[in-house]
């Protein structure tokens, strides 16, 4: 078990123990609201609450001591991604610019639109490959802030409580972690980093237990007394189905590509994965 925060009271407490002023206290604490507002009935793969993730990113944030706009930006980095704005719609747009305007400065939303904007996935390794130290502020900051939900993705076995579906596909990259924190100068998060993977490399879970939601995906539970729009419904189903196809055609792209790379006469057999859940 790790000691960030999952809760908003254990987040300010945190903070007021770290020193940070009322202002700030006050600054988070208004972020929470909003969060509340737009994640309420979302839940991780693993059948955390997607509030508790969000806090937790903040937390680790302010283990590290970083100014309170950071850490107001974590608590709020998927909300142009995640965030239930009632369209069921997801992406950046004036509409929820203007919301989210009414609680964060400029400033704050424009971090979290660069956040939004990194593909991660598909930029990970030239972000690894290239200087760190050309990135500007802001880049660098939203990196960390990056980082920051990564460690929180996998403490206490997070990542394998998603399935193995996600697990491997966050191993592929899991190698660059440590390297990044520690090119930013966060050398505990980087020993953090080295520290939680190994954990993850040696444990093992009863299959029973992950994955409870049965998605690779965060999921939006609705309340028995609520009903969602049939619009809302359509725009969430049909962005599922799209994602689904994107993937599946990105994942048949890399078998090609590594049928094309492999030698004429390397046998058939392909080595087993290990597998991370137990009957």
């Amino acid at each position: 078990m790790y000691a960030y925060a999952q809760t908003n009271i254990q987040l300010l407490n945190q903070l007021h123990q770290a020193g940070y002023s009322h202002v700030e206290l006050q600054s988070v604490a208004n972020a929470y609201k909003l969060a509340v507002r737009l994640f309420t009935g979302r839940f991780r793969p693993s059948g955390k609450t997607f509030i508790a993730h969000l806090v937790g990113t903040a937390s680790i944030l302010a283990k590290l001591q970083v100014p309170d706009r950071l850490i107001i930006v974590g608590l709020l980095h998927a909300v142009y991604s995640h965030g239930d704005f009632g369209t069921g719609q997801t992406g950046i747009s004036t509409a929820k610019q203007k919301q989210i305007l009414q609680v964060i400065s400029p400033e704050i939303e424009e971090y979290i639109a660069r956040y939004t904007a990194l593909k991660w996935d598909l930029e990970i390794g030239t972000i690894v490959h290239r200087q760190i130290d050309t990135l500007d502020e802001i880049e660098r900051d939203v990196l960390l802030i990056r980082l920051a939900n990564e460690l929180e993705e996998r403490l206490d076995l997070g990542i394998l409580y998603c399935g193995d579906a996600k697990y491997y596909r966050y191993t592929e990259r899991d190698r660059h972690l440590p390297e990044m924190a520690e090119k930013l100068g966060y050398s505990r998060l980087a020993a953090e980093f080295d520290t939680v993977l190994k954990e993850l490399a040696e444990a093992e879970l009863p299959e029973a237990i992950c994955n409870p939601t049965k998605q690779e995906y965060s999921t939006l539970v609705t309340p028995n007394s609520c009903q969602r729009k049939l619009s809302v419904l359509f725009h969430q189903v049909t962005a599922r189905r799209i994602h689904y196809l994107k993937t599946l055609a990105a994942q048949l792209l890399q078998l090609a590509r590594i049928g094309e790379a492999k030698p004429p006469n390397s046998g058939s057999e392909s080595k087993n994965q290990k597998v991370k859940t137990l009957p």
